[in-house]
């Protein structure tokens, strides 16, 4: 499978686990914990598109996010750390490479302030990473969001709106 075409859903199910696992890659960010949780869903549920296929993971890890269990809370954390810290040169996956691009345009000032934003939210939320849909937004606004975010001081609506963020399909086929 080229690392950046994905198979007609039509034939997900019948893909190696390997296989199953390179489109979560690719859909997302390279993860062994979601492979763990979703990959198994690729083979057993028929999607009519890849929206459906997105939208079916977010629903998974709203689960994981609702459970009472801090098992599930940890490995939910996980999944949801695996998203590149904003500004971060070493970016793995393309897709965040992209949407994350312009944030290298900004002042050294600019980034040496993003640098403690990413520091201050994981201080604040331990186990998480800030997610925010990044493509085509100004730095300015990003982090604002992400002052606010901070002195908001709510895990449970962080780990929403990163599930909200990083697993919707409205936000991930519109870039």
């Amino acid at each position: 499978m080229d690392a950046l075409q994905l198979p007609p859903i039509s034939r997900v199910p019948a893909l190696a686990t390997l296989e199953r696992a390179a489109i979560l890659d690719r859909l997302f960010e390279p993860c062994p914990q979601l492979h763990t949780l979703s990959v198994e869903l690729l083979h057993d549920k028929t999607f009519i598109s890849y929206d459906d296929l997105i939208a079916s993971v977010g629903v998974q890890l709203a689960a994981l996010a609702d459970s009472i269990s801090t098992t599930d809370k940890d490995w939910l954390d996980k999944i949801l750390s695996a998203h590149p810290r904003l500004g971060e040169k070493k970016v793995d996956s393309t897709q965040s490479r992209v949407e994350q691009a312009h944030l290298d345009s900004g002042s050294e000032v600019e980034s040496a302030e993003l640098k403690t934003l990413n520091e201050e939210y994981e201080k604040k939320f331990p186990g998480l990473r800030y997610v925010v849909f990044v493509n085509g937004r100004p730095r300015s606004t990003i982090m604002q969001d992400m002052k606010e975010r901070i002195t908001r001081n709510d895990v449970r609506i962080e780990r929403l709106e990163a599930i909200r963020v990083g697993y919707s399909p409205d936000l991930k086929t519109s870039n």
